[in-house]
């Protein structure tokens, strides 16, 4: 045997029997909502496609659309020759769409972020940095060798007397808009009051809420009617988008730097010009969504009426379409989640190191292209598994 074998054996037997193995399920789409997961017929609770999109006819079509017009492939990074013309009209729209002067796009909101948090900050520099933010934005803060200072979540004095006591050259604080596992908002009003008195760029990372906050979708910082030059806002377009991709929107100052100096985007190959195109049709489809943001209030409204009947389990105050229902111990989150499998319900079971050590949950994701059948088969399913 080798190290590297003894090593890698033993790390994998310690997660199993601590309840911490992930697997993937493969999985088949059938409708927006039902989907074939390892040969098995269910209704998934599992998706961040929060208003139906992926599936939706006309963005299909823009997809098929853009290859048959601008080819498959870039070719190229953005800076070589892999910039086309389809891509220089998506970034002036999302530019509009997210209210900011200029937009950069990304192949995915984890390259976004690294390139934010590794272009906009060095040594010398210091981070603020919210306890739950994303592991994206952890990353890029380590890659970026600047200071690093993780804030209690949402907790606004404590960042305020962390920033008080501070003489760095420059401050940055980022912070996740809507938090993935948990729902709940960031105070992102008190933040930015906080940046403007310590002269600080605030990064805003709106992957949760674009699509799903704000006047036609536009996001959490619309939905506040925020506007500052120092927001740097980033949104991501696998989401609520129902596609794949990200962009930054920020002053013209920002958007240049990262073109200037974010390796991530300098040295990728440019995102398919097909995508780009069809990105045009998915941000018209978010802005005439008002109806699919109804009926994503009234399901959250039905799971919170039912949750009384959950416990001892806690379903966590959220006013997303993010639902998480916190069991604690991690072998009895995966004995619901493979009940509720079972009765044809696919729920994710998310245990540390993606949430803390204790806080295994349900992650109870809603679709506006659930309808309320699913949401009663899914109350009446967890009534009857918590109890076994």
């Amino acid at each position: 045997m080798s190290a590297w074998r003894d090593r890698y054996l033993a790390d994998a037997s310690d997660w199993r029997s601590a309840g911490l193995e992930r697997r993937r399920r493969v999985v088949r789409p059938v409708t927006s909502t039902q989907v074939e997961a390892d040969g098995k017929l269910v209704t998934a609770f599992a998706s961040n496609d929060y208003l139906g999109l992926s599936r939706h006819p006309s963005l299909i079509e823009a997809i098929a659309e853009g290859a048959r017009h601008f080819g498959a492939g870039a070719g190229a990074s953005h800076l070589i020759s892999g910039h086309h013309e389809v891509h220089e009209v998506l970034e002036h729209e999302i530019a509009r769409f997210a209210g900011k002067p200029a937009a950069l796009h990304f192949m995915n909101g984890y390259v976004a972020n690294l390139a934010l948090m590794t272009a906009l900050a060095g040594k010398g520099d210091v981070i603020y940095s919210d306890a739950f933010n994303h592991a994206s934005i952890v990353d890029g803060a380590r890659l970026s060798q600047a200071e690093i200072n993780i804030y209690p979540h949402a907790d606004v004095q404590a960042l305020e007397t962390l920033l008080k006591a501070s003489a760095a050259r420059q401050k940055l604080v980022v912070t996740d808009a809507v938090f993935s596992m948990d729902g709940d908002v960031a105070p992102l009003r008190e933040l930015l009051a906080l940046c403007e008195q310590y002269d600080a760029l605030l990064i805003v990372d709106d992957a949760h809420g674009l699509g799903v906050w704000g006047p036609e979708g536009r996001g959490s910082l619309q939905a506040l009617g925020l506007q500052s030059e120092r927001i740097v806002y980033m949104g991501t377009l696998g989401k609520s988008a129902g596609l794949s991709g990200a962009f930054v929107a920020a002053e013209e100052l920002i958007i240049d730097r990262l073109i200037q100096r974010a390796r991530p985007y300098v040295f990728s190959t440019a995102g398919s010009p097909a995508l780009a195109h069809a990105t045009l049709t998915a941000l018209d489809l978010i802005r005439s969504a008002d109806a699919a943001r109804g009926r994503l209030v009234i399901y959250r409204e039905r799971l919170q009426s039912a949750s009384s009947g959950w416990r001892p389990y806690r379903l966590l105050t959220s006013s997303t379409p993010i639902q998480p229902l916190v069991i604690g111990e991690n072998t009895a989150t995966v004995r619901i989640a493979d009940a509720l499998l079972q009765e044809g319900l696919w729920v994710p079971a998310i245990r540390p190191p993606t949430v803390p050590k204790g806080s295994a949950r349900l992650r109870i994701t809603l679709s506006a292209a659930h309808t309320l059948e699913d949401i009663e088969r899914l109350v009446g399913a967890l009534s009857r598994v918590i109890l076994v």
